[in-house]
């Protein structure tokens, strides 16, 4: 006996399957776009060195610049997992700075060291690269939640008191994974659409 295709599940699946065909397509997009990124932080790795004041508001096409500005006061300290400019492993040093007059706070990471106890700092001038200070969210947070703006991280040239100097930030670590993203993807709207067509099979007979 013959059944007729059931409408809703069919306009159901067709429009996950259309989701997960834009999803793909987007990735593919932001593939293009990490590659112009990825170009413009390699161009400045190789830019003079520019006072962070003169980069705001930062952006990302301001990353990896070298930059010096003036931690007038420590505000309070963090740590998390880092890696010396000689290959140790280690907690980096975060001072969360205020900068007064000169613009918005920053993060400086002062160096790493075995321990988690925070390094004798105050502030002072610092110079370093900057990059934005990880926060843990993924980039699917940031496209569909409203967070708070990300806060510019300096990696400092010179440590702190007691503490090793922190790798630089380099961009050949930036991920540029879209494209395994984007097949993903397109094999899960194949995979939706053999799956639903081999119900319909079995349905008709």
């Amino acid at each position: 006996m013959t059944r007729r295709i059931p409408i809703v599940a069919t306009i159901l699946v067709g429009l996950a399957v259309a989701t997960m065909i834009a999803l793909g397509v987007w990735q593919l997009q932001r593939r293009h776009e990490k590659e112009a990124s990825l170009a413009l932080y390699a161009t400045n790795i190789a830019q003079p060195p520019a006072a962070f004041a003169a980069l705001q508001p930062l952006d990302d096409k301001g990353l990896f610049r070298e930059v010096s500005a003036s931690c007038l006061r420590v505000i309070g300290w963090t740590v998390q997992a880092g890696h010396g400019a000689k290959g140790e492993t280690g907690w980096s040093h975060i001072a969360a700075c205020s900068t007064g007059a000169e613009g918005p706070g920053f993060n400086v990471d002062m160096g790493v060291s075995t321990s988690t106890a925070a390094p004798q700092w105050s502030g002072g001038p610092v110079r370093g690269r900057v990059v934005w200070t990880p926060d843990g969210e993924p980039l699917i947070a940031r496209l569909f939640a409203t967070l708070p703006p990300r806060t510019p991280l300096i990696v400092a040239e010179t440590a702190a008191p007691g503490l090793a100097p922190t790798a630089p930030p380099d961009p050949a670590s930036v991920p540029n994974n879209h494209l395994a993203y984007a097949v993903q993807w397109f094999l899960f709207a194949g995979v939706a659409l053999v799956i639903y067509g081999v119900a319909l099979w079995r349905r008709r007979a």
